[in-house]
């Protein structure tokens, strides 16, 4: 794998945290995720991977469930902004010393 490709890969599916919790800003549908993903942010995340994210972020309290017209749904916490906030704030800062 050429370098790129792994940092492209490692950046995208193997972080996949990211992409929820900005999804998360509004109630977004957990059937839906994928999808949104790949129309705002271009890649198809794996469905299984997915759902072990969703899982996790709720389980940690980063996002709390929802329901959205009878569709298991989520939405960010206190707790999720915050984090989402310390990693954009890491990326500016890696992006300026890179």
């Amino acid at each position: 794998m050429e370098p790129f490709e792994r940092f492209k890969k490692l950046n995208t599916e193997g972080n996949l945290w990211i992409y929820i919790l900005s999804l998360g800003r509004e109630i977004t549908c957990e059937d839906e995720v994928r999808k949104l993903i790949f129309e705002k942010f271009g890649f198809l995340p794996g469905n299984i991977l997915t759902k072990t994210v969703l899982y996790r972020l709720k389980r940690r309290g980063y996002i709390k469930p929802e329901k959205y017209k009878g569709k298991k749904a989520f939405i960010r916490t206190e707790k999720g902004e915050k984090e989402l906030e310390k990693m954009k704030e890491f990326c500016k800062e890696l992006l300026q010393k890179i």
